[in-house]
């Protein structure tokens, strides 16, 4: 039986927030900047946590004091970050997450990772807020699974949730419909902070 391939965590915080009109990966929910807030989540549960940033960001304060792989190019979106981790450790499988998560738990990471199925392209929670289909951002992508994105970027396609549609993905019921919320507007984050937090 062929051992399985050891996970590390990829945290997505690469992207230009545009929607929330600054970073939320640095926005406060629990004491701290959400970017440190996930790293040291992942890290309590993975031998090596990375933070996936463009070229430009690699030294704004926060992000500069955490590991980090940079994009490179290869894709474009929420894909450029997992396919840019697997060529830079391409032994290791990846537990993606978004960066703006604050309700995730370390019981939905410990869930994820028991109901790991190695022998899938990937393992992802099924979506509360579209039924039967999975979370992408909130997966363990297997080094297998660079074969698949590979084909999807041949063809410009670059949606992390279709191509584990399209392939051989084990789907995992989430413990917490909750976890996988995450606050895209100014106007939600208002509506957060209003209620103090979480």
């Amino acid at each position: 039986m062929t051992e399985s391939a050891p996970v590390y965590g990829l945290i997505l915080a690469g992207g230009k927030s545009q929607r929330m009109g600054h970073d939320k990966a640095v926005i406060n929910y629990h004491g701290k900047p959400q970017i440190q807030w996930a790293y040291e989540l992942l890290s309590r549960h993975l031998p090596e946590v990375y933070i996936s940033v463009r070229a430009e960001q690699e030294q704004e304060p926060i992000r500069a004091g955490l590991p980090q792989i940079q994009d490179l190019g290869l894709a474009s979106g929420p894909l450029d970050g997992i396919v840019s981790a697997q060529q830079t450790h391409p032994q290791a499988a990846w537990l993606v997450i978004a960066c703006d998560l604050p309700w995730l738990t370390d019981a939905s990471i410990k869930h994820l990772l028991a109901e790991r199925d190695a022998t899938m392209m990937a393992s992802a929670f099924l979506s509360v807020h579209h039924p039967g289909l999975p979370e992408p951002l909130c997966a363990i992508w297997e080094p297998a699974s660079r074969v698949v994105i590979d084909e999807a970027i041949a063809i410009e396609r670059y949606c992390p949730r279709k191509i584990l549609i399209n392939t051989n993905t084990n789907l995992v019921a989430q413990l917490d419909p909750r976890s996988m919320d995450n606050i895209n507007y100014p106007q939600e984050l208002d509506q957060i902070q209003s209620q103090g937090g979480s």
